[in-house]
């Protein structure tokens, strides 16, 4: 399971100040806790910082990385940053991300077309966001056909569904979880990465139902996630649930994780 630690996030007040006053010590130890806590990827966003987001994202990946020997997710809509937070990352970056919206795709795809980056690819069209299963595939195609025509390779692609609340339809949910086992069914090599938090908004208890769904969608296929890797629960919940299906030998992520204090009646 492919985790991308979202802390490190300048939409964060406490990130923002800490961006603005470069003070480094404090990113540092975010960018550390979410290493030990498993993530595979820290995710670096300067995204509010108009004008000033190419800046700051080098800044972020230069300190990110001075402390933590991890790939780094930029998180950026605008090439100018991921173009030059890509010079100064050491190893090969994800790029969260890229969409079907054509201003987006104009100005991203040329950026990243003949790299070896991680692709994380939004199941979003200037039609809106999409509601069934259905348009979820449809959009995957196109952005699986768009990337390799710019040779992304296939492994290098982690299509985003996009979960939408519960609560505002009950049908959100299953239609997510069809469109992930249908795309992985589809598109054979490509990954299915999420940020899932959005499914219980405006519910109560809502690190409940998240931990459930995650659950859910694990069996259905999801590969990766963009979450807090500090949430206990929600790692233990992630391990249990890749043993579960069996992908875990000999059960030993979930033994590592209950030695941890993880896992918990």
């Amino acid at each position: 399971m492919i985790i991308v630690g979202e802390l490190i996030n300048a939409s964060r007040k406490k990130i923002k100040e800490a961006i603005e006053k470069k003070d480094a010590d404090y990113i540092k130890e975010i960018a550390i806790n979410q290493d030990k806590a498993g993530a595979s990827y820290v995710d670096v966003n300067a995204g509010v910082f108009v004008g000033q987001e190419p800046e700051y994202l080098v800044w972020l990946v230069e300190t990110v990385q001075s402390v933590v020997d991890k790939p780094l997710a930029l998180d950026s809509p605008d090439p100018k940053a991921i173009e030059a937070a890509m010079k100064v990352h050491k190893g090969t970056p994800m790029l969260n991300s890229i969409s079907m919206e054509k201003d987006r795709w104009a100005k991203l795809s040329p950026v990243i077309a003949n790299t070896d980056i991680k692709v994380v690819s939004l199941c979003m069209s200037d039609a809106g966001m999409p509601t069934t299963a259905v348009d979820r595939v449809k959009i995957a195609g196109d952005l699986v056909d768009g990337l390799t025509k710019i040779n992304i390779p296939l492994e290098n692609i982690y299509i985003d569904p996009l979960v939408q609340p519960v609560g505002t339809d009950y049908t959100f949910g299953i239609e997510f979880l069809k469109a992930v086992t249908q795309i992985k069914e589809k598109f054979a090599g490509v990954h299915i990465m999420c940020g899932l938090s959005n499914i219980s908004f405006g519910l109560p208890e809502r690190k409940f139902l998240n931990r459930i769904f995650m659950g859910q969608a694990i069996m259905a296929g999801l590969d990766g996630a963009i979450i807090d890797p500090l949430d206990n629960a929600m790692m233990g919940t992630i391990a249990g649930a890749v043993a579960l299906i069996g992908k875990d030998k000999g059960c030993r992520g979930y033994l590592k994780a209950f030695r941890a204090g993880l896992v918990k009646a």
